[in-house]
């Protein structure tokens, strides 16, 4: 579980462990790897949601936690069934920056 969550217009904003960098998730790209059953077909895994029906600057709305093991956003398109979860999200962690002092959660 991250010890820190921001949430951004442009992005979530995890960190895992003190002193090391958090991990930035881009919020269109997150958005679009919506692992929910309307966004990905659940017996095959393949991808449901059309990109282009996501906008340019979806954005997160809000973020809760889900249990010990995820969160769930919603997004400001509409959506907000998906739940990302903490493992999933520290193995697609695309970008990472040096941990905001005080970062506060979400």
């Amino acid at each position: 579980m991250p010890r820190a969550i921001t949430r951004r217009d442009d992005a979530l904003v995890l960190e895992w462990e003190p002193g090391q960098p958090a991990h930035v998730h881009a919020a269109r790209p997150l958005r679009l790897a919506c692992p929910c059953a309307e966004c990905v077909e659940e017996m095959t895994g393949r991808p449901l949601l059309d990109p282009a029906r996501v906008p340019a600057d979806v954005r997160p709305l809000s973020v809760r936690l889900v249990g010990t093991y995820g969160l769930q956003v919603r997004w400001s398109d509409g959506h907000g069934t998906g739940i990302y979860t903490f493992e999933r999200l520290r193995q697609r962690a695309p970008e990472s920056v040096e941990p905001a002092a005080g970062a506060a959660g979400a």
